[in-house]
């Protein structure tokens, strides 16, 4: 990554000490995010290059906070200098280039969730990887009185749930990943072994599916399949999910197939 901020000066009355905290609290950390944000919205199109002055005035922060923020994005790149003006950074267009990704699955998924949701009557949702995560993307609800509770932009972890599953058996990186880290239990049916999961993600990629009962939350089932882009590159895991009651054997059976086909 490209570095520009080396040579560059600290505003008058900033000292070294001021620039250097110990870790952050929680708390502190969301309100550095809220602060990071604070300056990238102060960019736009009309306005893509800004002062440190136009920034600062922009976003109300303090000089020293409002520097030391600036220091550390053109550090991660997310941010560049030139001079005594900053503009966004290339390592946005990286993030840019994944949501736009996320948009175009999202809107070829929408039919057929849709399609899913009205066959299985289970709410229909499409999972991506972010990391050691999943999260969701595109759902359609359920439009059964109870249902599992789901919303865009949650997020799971990979090791329970069978769109984990699915993601974990087509993706060797996230396996790999997930496998060499902490597996906690979130119900007594979360799979916290690491060969017994090895060996459930082998049988997932042999039979192209997952079936996974109160595994994230009691209650509550789920039937996931991958999807492909093309060349066979693994994109997603799209499925069903709902209050397992109504995932009995024979159900499960007739939704199997259909989850696959979408």
């Amino acid at each position: 990554m490209m570095d520009n901020s080396k040579g560059q000066a600290e505003p008058a009355g900033i000292s070294t000490a001021e620039t250097t905290r110990p870790k952050a609290d929680h708390r502190k950390i969301v309100q550095v995010v809220h602060k990071v944000r604070a300056v990238l919205d102060a960019f736009s199109p009309e306005r893509p290059e800004l002062t440190f002055r136009e920034i600062r005035e922009a976003t109300q922060l303090p000089s020293t906070t409002c520097f030391r923020l600036l220091t550390s994005l053109v550090n991660e790149g997310v941010l560049e200098r030139t001079g005594g003006r900053y503009r966004p950074g290339v390592r946005l267009l990286y993030w840019g280039a994944a949501a736009s990704r996320g948009l175009a699955l999202q809107r070829e998924a929408r039919p057929f969730l849709q399609t899913l949701r009205d066959v299985t009557g289970e709410s229909a949702c499409l999972f991506v990887r972010d990391g050691a995560i999943r999260t969701c993307i595109a759902l359609e609800e359920s439009r059964h009185s109870v249902i599992r509770l789901l919303y865009v932009g949650q997020v799971m972890p990979l090791h329970a749930g069978s769109a984990g599953r699915v993601i974990l058996a087509f993706d060797d990186e996230a396996r790999e990943q997930v496998l060499a880290g902490d597996l906690p239990a979130f119900t007594p049916y979360t799979i916290t072994d690491r060969q017994i999961l090895r060996d459930e993600v082998e049988r997932v990629r042999r039979q192209g599916y997952a079936v996974t009962r109160e595994e994230r939350d009691v209650g509550a089932a789920s039937i996931s399949a991958p999807v492909f882009g093309s060349g066979g590159k693994f994109l997603a895991a799209l499925g069903i999910a709902g209050p397992l009651v109504r995932f009995t054997p024979d159900a499960v059976a007739a939704w199997i197939p259909e989850v696959v086909a979408a």
